[in-house]
């Protein structure tokens, strides 16, 4: 994943918005980085990221 700074963000708000998004990002990354099999779900409201649902699936094959 390549490094981004809040200024490349493009928000309807301000430098602190830009800030907030990059923790959004970066806990989506994280959370698809140690997933195997699952999904995730982001609920979003007025642009915003608001929560993160992550459902893991564990398979016995």
């Amino acid at each position: 994943m390549r490094n981004v700074e809040p200024s490349q963000i493009a928000t309807r708000g301000d430098a602190g918005q830009a800030e907030k998004t990059l923790a959004a990002l970066a806990a989506v990354a994280e959370a698809v980085g140690k997933l195997r099999f699952g999904s995730v779900h982001l609920t979003i409201h007025e642009g915003r990221v608001v929560q993160l649902d992550v459902t893991e699936r564990q398979r016995f094959t």
